[in-house]
């Protein structure tokens, strides 16, 4: 474990609220005010489910700074930095540094895939280029390319490489990181359904999707962990199981979209390709948010 985490505990992968007119910011603030006044440890801005890959150059860095300006310091905002062009990448994360984000996210290059020798020239220009930490993120079955345990181990002593957010799904190849590099990186889970599994390999927490709807409880099931009681963050991980399912049984963030829509937080709006949930998986996850007292 590093001295000094960017956080412990859960991050949301939050949601961006869209319109026709582009993104809803009075929505933005009260979803960023619920969030942190329920106990989330953190936020991640324009990742992946918050739709940074169809969102204007222009709205992707006015939601960084609208998030970092709400936000005030309650909590760290983490922006999603990443691009398949380097160059792109080192631009919007110099931009976040400087709006006073507290973390970057630079997901690894889609497509254009890379060598892990291109990783590493990658994530090493990027991280040269900023003032603030980065956490790399792992999730192949998006990108098409995967970081071995070994590149993150090449990649652990740089002074702004400080965590991974591993969502490769594959725990043995997570249980090789962890002994690679030992404290240099933080882990965190990027998969809902892998929290306790990561945090008993003495991951700090998890970037989530299902904080969305439930931030304080996402949050308290690692800190139980970090408590010792084990069993009880374990009881959760498997009471939520199916509700995790449900948010993953369209491509991430349609179902999260339509679940923060009928909770009145925003408008179930997604840009192309998305396009809303089918009906046949939004009722079976209309019933797990009942379930929950969420609707």
């Amino acid at each position: 474990m590093r001295t000094n985490p960017i956080f412990r505990g859960a991050a949301t992968a939050l949601i961006t609220p869209l319109t026709q007119q582009g993104i809803d910011f009075p929505a933005f603030g009260r979803l960023i005010d619920w969030q942190i006044e329920s106990g989330i440890d953190a936020l991640v801005i324009a990742g992946t489910t918050g739709e940074g890959s169809t969102l204007t150059d222009e709205e992707h860095r006015a939601a960084i700074r609208y998030a970092v300006e709400h936000a005030a310091g309650r909590v760290p905002v983490i922006a999603g930095t990443g691009s398949n062009d380097t160059d792109y990448a080192i631009s919007l994360s110099r931009y976040a540094c400087e709006a006073g984000a507290d973390a970057l996210l630079v997901v690894t290059p889609y497509y254009n895939k890379a060598t892990q020798k291109g990783l590493i020239a990658m994530f090493t220009a990027i991280a040269d280029a900023v003032t603030k930490p980065i956490i790399l993120y792992n999730v192949p079955s998006r990108t098409g390319v995967n970081i071995e345990p070994a590149t993150y181990a090449a990649l652990a002593d740089h002074p702004n490489i400080a965590a991974i957010k591993e969502a490769n799904g594959n725990i043995s190849k997570i249980v090789e990181t962890a002994a690679l590099v030992g404290d240099r990186l933080d882990i965190y889970s990027g998969n809902d359904d892998q929290i306790v599994p990561i945090l008993s390999m003495g991951g700090q927490g998890v970037i989530s999707v299902l904080s969305n709807l439930l931030p304080g409880e996402t949050s308290r099931l690692c800190h139980r962990f970090f408590e010792g009681d084990v069993a009880g963050s374990a009881r959760m991980q498997m009471d939520y199981l199916p509700l995790i399912n449900a948010l993953f049984s369209e491509v991430n963030p349609i179902p999260v979209k339509a679940a923060m829509a009928a909770m009145g937080w925003c408008e179930n709006f997604l840009r192309l390709p998305l396009t809303p949930m089918e009906d046949a998986h939004w009722q079976t996850l209309r019933a797990l948010m009942a379930a929950q007292g969420l609707l």
